[in-house]
């Protein structure tokens, strides 16, 4: 996540590209190569910023020839992270975010030059264009394939998520575009699932939670389609960290009531429906984690009335049909006090033309959910009869991946 940072005129993406050639042109880039880190090297701050400014350009290339001619700088690039000009630390924060994506031999001989160290030192800064451009580079070094064994150890025996953390506090100093950098950090790192318990011991699903609510306040006061840049990687955030078993012993750390979060929630999933429908899965798989294993949050759904919007937001996709119905499920099955408040109301029409629809994921979670209602409000069973509910159930029987349920619950109309 993050863009390439832009220092001086125009887009240095744009800029010639450095290009493997024959051997002749590769040892013309070496020769480059060391006149580049002589003039870094140099007590010339102009000289210093012009030469941070070629390597930038080179660090866009695709070709990992390239990236690993750059070599002999990474030690230089790293020890100017400490320099006293905010531009030139961002300058070598964003060539060393583009050479670490683009070669496993840079980032091998960055570690033991220490940048997890200077990253952690660096994120200190109080310069807001720094702070985006570490978060830039972080990610790139959190995205590489051997970060859950070799990277992200050692960046959760740092000071880096304490500080990735205080800079997603919701408040006045929240700066947007830093928080978005550091949300995708934070979600590669749960994503590697390391040790996302000391995740959770700093904080995170407190903080983050709170941030939700944040972000559901401010898409009520305006009508900026960026938000949900954050929204995207704090939801995953949130939805992963739930999934861990350590969220059972320490969920009160969360320090909110339901309901403000299911509120929040069906806010962003509104905001998403009308700006961003390819985010409405995000929020859904949230509400589905939130939903699974917790009746205090299936209550806060009924007690919100909040199944109305929900089922409205079957007709969007296939995928966020399933994943509606998913969340009814987990509602459905915590017994016969939730299935009672589920009905009556637009549950059964809505339930009954999904079962019209021609995809099999779909018409199967729609028949889980109907089995949950037979078995735990039977009365439901006749009106889903007089409905012409056994009809719309023969469109499925010769379907083999569902022709067993839909004979279970024929069967159970029937003798209903």
């Amino acid at each position: 996540m993050g863009g390439v940072g832009e220092v001086g005129a125009g887009s240095l993406r744009d800029g010639p590209q450095a290009k493997q050639g024959s051997g002749t042109h590769l040892r013309r880039l070496e020769g480059s190569m060391r006149t580049l880190v002589g003039l870094l090297t140099s007590n010339q701050a102009l000289l210093q910023l012009e030469a941070a400014r070629c390597l930038h350009e080179l660090s866009h290339s695709e070709q990992s020839t390239v990236a690993e001619a750059c070599l002999p700088a990474t030690s230089y690039l790293l020890t100017y992270l400490s320099s006293h000009s905010s531009d030139f630390i961002e300058l070598c924060l964003y060539t060393l975010g583009n050479l670490i994506v683009e070669s496993e031999a840079v980032r091998r001989q960055l570690l033991p030059q220490g940048i997890v160290p200077t990253l952690a030192a660096c994120i200190q800064s109080p310069h807001v264009a720094v702070l985006e451009a570490l978060g830039f580079a972080l990610s790139q070094l959190l995205q590489a394939k051997e970060a859950p064994e070799k990277i992200i150890p050692s960046i959760l025996a740092s000071t880096l998520p304490q500080h990735m953390l205080q800079l997603l506090q919701p408040g006045p100093k929240l700066n947007p575009g830093v928080a978005v950098e550091f949300a995708w950090c934070l979600h590669y790192i749960i994503c590697s699932q390391v040790s996302n318990s000391l995740l959770i011991a700093h904080g995170a699903l407190s903080t983050l939670g709170l941030l939700l609510l944040d972000l559901a306040e401010a898409v009520q006061r305006t009508d900026d389609a960026g938000l949900e840049l954050l929204a995207c990687p704090v939801l995953r955030c949130v939805s992963n960290l739930l999934t861990e078993a350590e969220v059972e012993t320490v969920g009160g750390q969360m320090q909110l009531r339901d309901e403000r979060v299911v509120a929040a929630l069906f806010i962003l999933l509104q905001f998403f429906f009308q700006k961003q429908p390819s985010l409405l899965p995000e929020g859904l798989w949230l509400l589905n984690n939130l939903t699974a294993k917790s009746p205090s949050f299936c209550t806060s759904l009924l007690s919100l009335d909040l199944i109305e919007p929900l089922l409205q937001l079957l007709p969007v996709s296939n995928v966020v049909s399933v994943m509606v119905l998913t969340i009814l499920c987990n509602v459905a099955e915590k017994g016969p006090a939730y299935c009672q408040r589920l009905w009556p109301g637009p549950l059964l029409p809505a339930l009954l033309q999904t079962l019209f629809l021609s995809d099999t994921e779909v018409v199967g979670q729609s028949l889980e959910l109907l089995h949950l209602l037979f078995l735990y409000q039977p009365e439901a069973v006749q009106v889903f009869l007089q409905q012409s509910g056994l009809q719309a159930l023969e469109r499925h029987q010769e379907e083999a991946q569902l022709q067993d349920r839909v004979y279970a619950l024929q069967q159970t109309a029937l003798q209903g």
